[in-house]
């Protein structure tokens, strides 16, 4: 899978000059009680900022799960919001929000659109400041649905995927070649790090909740690990597994 910049719970499409986050669930610390040392709100801005510094993208999309309750978005979660755009403006880039199966309430807490996929590449609603003309057709979306829109590689959240090795459980990307449609598939880790996360070494094709999931064996598994080789933005060495159906065998 050409032209992808694998980062800590991220993913920078060079030649349509994106960074591709998912899974922020804001507002998940203040329904469950739950927090990081430094509150959820600067865990998710500071190292948001980190990839902006990293990559300097034109625009950000967020694939899905932008809050956690579904009912209502808080006074809180809304200022989370607000600062995730702030840095994403400070930085030059525009935050595009695409729809979750959790986001029934986000539209009435966010005063840009909220759609239901965002297509990058030969689409209307592509960025054109530093964007490659002649990169892949790709279609970002939550993943809970099959998409309306036709692509090349389709990027997707939901499943927050993880891979667990010795007992050590760590957030992994998925990836596979004509997997979809006869479209490649890149499926993110949640961003948020409040989220446990679901191991798939033993996930066959029936477990995975997306219809864009058709064969898991022949997705590969990819970990970032932010302190190998790493700059303080997250961008440590990405480690390249093969795809679960051999890599079963090999635990």
């Amino acid at each position: 899978m050409t032209g992808v910049a694998f980062a800590e719970r991220a993913a920078y499409l060079g030649r349509h000059d994106a960074l591709v986050v998912a899974d922020l669930h804001v507002g998940r610390g203040e329904a469950s009680a739950l927090s990081l040392p430094i509150g959820e709100r600067e865990d998710l801005v500071d190292r948001l900022t980190a990839l902006l510094d990293r990559f300097d993208p034109a625009t950000v999309v967020v694939a899905g799960d932008v809050v956690h309750t579904f009912d209502r978005v808080s006074d809180r979660s809304r200022g989370t919001l607000a600062a995730l755009r702030d840095a994403c403006e400070g930085h030059g880039a525009a935050l595009e929000l695409v729809a979750g199966n959790h986001d029934t309430a986000l539209a009435n807490a966010w005063d840009g659109p909220v759609r239901e996929e965002y297509v990058l590449g030969t689409s209307p609603e592509s960025p054109s400041d530093g964007a490659d003309p002649d990169a892949p057709r790709t279609v970002v979306c939550h993943g809970h649905e099959p998409p309306s829109a036709r692509g090349d590689r389709y990027v997707i959240g939901h499943l927050h995927p993880t891979i667990e090795i010795e007992g050590d459980r760590r957030s992994c990307f998925l990836r596979g070649e004509g997997v979809y449609r006869g479209a490649d598939l890149l499926v993110l880790p949640a961003f948020t790090r409040l989220a446990p996360g679901v191991a798939v070494n033993d996930m066959g094709t029936g477990a995975f909740d997306s219809p864009l999931v058709t064969d898991a064996d022949r997705l590969a598994p990819v970990v970032v690990d932010p302190d190998a080789g790493g700059d303080g933005g997250g961008t440590g060495d990405a480690l390249r597994f093969p795809p679960l159906g051999e890599f079963r065998e090999l635990l």
